[in-house]
């Protein structure tokens, strides 16, 4: 454990691939289906009184293949079965458009981490491909990888020293350097999802 750095006080989590299945440029609500672990690790950032956003890269918006609030819709499904993070923001340019809030530029990171009032040092992201880790460095923040099907063998490589099996265990990874880690990890084990939500907050 590298006991100079601050510990984490708030976790970013990207939307597809890591919380959601990945159903390319979706726009349904209905097709929106929680990765396993997903639920519990916001439950368990959550319950350990860290903050809590997603950032999501969704061009699908400036290709035309999808609305603003086409994807606000699917994100408001999201926030509902995962039982409410404090803020949801995505960049809608497509890859050569030059923006800054693309991952892997910073500017997702750095929007999220004002929002939950947060400096950039004391976030976590997690993602599955090396855009969310690499977003993740530029902006001064921390980065794992949680690889899976989809992601790049290469990437996977580079990111070695960088990686967790699963969104649970890079949620738990973060909390053993808090204080009360081990109660919060067996309030979130043993207690239900808590019902209803919380109304998310979506930016572009």
């Amino acid at each position: 454990m590298n006991t100079d750095r601050p510990p984490v006080a708030a976790v970013l989590f990207d939307r597809d691939g890591t919380l959601l299945a990945d159903v390319p440029y979706n726009g349904d609500p209905d097709r929106v289906r929680l990765l396993p672990g997903a639920a519990a690790a916001v439950r368990l950032a959550r319950r350990a009184g860290l903050g809590t956003a997603v950032v999501s890269n969704q061009s699908g918006i400036g290709r035309g293949l999808l609305t603003t609030e086409q994807v606000r819709a699917v994100n408001e499904r999201a926030d509902h079965l995962l039982g409410g993070l404090g803020a949801w923001l995505f960049c809608p340019h497509v890859p050569d458009a030059g923006c800054a809030c693309r991952k892997p530029r910073p500017g997702l990171i750095l929007a999220a981490a004002a929002r939950l009032g947060v400096p950039p040092a004391r976030c976590l992201v997690i993602g599955d491909i090396a855009a969310d880790v690499l977003a993740a460095r530029a902006a001064g923040a921390r980065g794992v990888l949680v690889p899976n099907a989809a992601t790049a063998p290469a990437e996977a490589r580079l990111l070695a020293s960088a990686r967790a099996p699963d969104v649970l265990t890079a949620v738990r990874g973060a909390l053993r350097e808090a204080p009360g880690a081990k109660e919060a990890a067996r309030a979130a084990d043993e207690s239900p999802a808590p019902e209803g939500t919380r109304s998310g907050r979506w930016s572009s």
